[in-house]
């Protein structure tokens, strides 16, 4: 399984996170991703030239402190539930958060 990390000392609010996963999960594209919960659904799913569609992938979100003090814990949360798919949206992502 494929393992991308993300590391919290790379931004400190959601566009910097948006811009941070754009640039873990896509790869020569001619056109920038949206900024939002959907399109970060959309980029855990695949085909943008880093991982194929649907191909399971392991994020591993080191210094993930420092982004929950940045972006307070509802919205770690809530990105915490689409990259778990926890609304069986079809992607197979696992998350290991690293202090």
């Amino acid at each position: 399984m494929r393992t991308m990390v993300l590391d919290g000392n790379n931004f400190s609010d959601m566009e910097g996170f948006y811009n941070e996963m754009e640039c873990l999960l896509t790869k020569n594209l001619s056109w920038r991703t949206g900024h939002n919960l959907d399109a970060l659904n959309d980029l855990l799913r695949g085909g943008f030239g880093v991982h194929e569609y649907e191909e399971p992938i392991t994020i591993r979100w080191i210094n993930y402190k420092e982004s929950k003090k940045n972006l307070g814990n509802l919205m770690v949360l809530k990105l915490l539930e689409v990259m778990l798919d926890c609304n069986d949206s079809g992607h197979d992502v696992k998350v290991e958060l690293i202090d």
